[in-house]
């Protein structure tokens, strides 16, 4: 098998649910990648984000699933200044219908529709 990316996945506690949903993307055999995540109840204690950090810089990239829940998900937004204060690549993967604000920690990068199309072209890139 090909080199086994890792890839983080941010996401809102709010959002539980969909994450699931979105990392069991992954069961297959033929699936070249992995996620990893840090939820946790209490998102700024110090060792949390110490852990967080290093996952992110052993990651391949980011992927942030963005919903109506972002704007208030501290951990989540504080995640994602990390992945950009590591230079790892982002991908906004919008959950809800019609809820198109991405949080400005994301800078420019891009946000699509939740596709496995989507998925598989930002992992095939890192």
């Amino acid at each position: 098998m090909a080199d086994r990316k890792t890839v983080f996945i941010a996401f809102a506690k709010e959002d539980e649910a969909r994450r699931n949903l979105f990392t069991g993307q992954r069961v297959s055999a033929r699936t070249p990648f992995e996620f990893t995540d840090m939820s946790v109840k209490e998102p700024y204690e110090t060792e949390w984000k110490k852990r967080v950090r290093t996952r992110i810089v052993r990651s391949r990239g980011v992927i942030v699933l963005i919903s109506r829940a972002t704007p208030q998900a501290t951990g989540q937004l504080w995640e994602i200044t990390c992945a950009v204060e590591e230079d790892k690549p982002l991908l906004g993967i919008w959950l809800d219908d019609g809820y198109r604000t991405k949080p400005t920690q994301m800078g420019m990068s891009r946000c699509v529709p939740w596709t496995w199309e989507a998925v598989t072209s930002f992992i095939d890139g890192l």
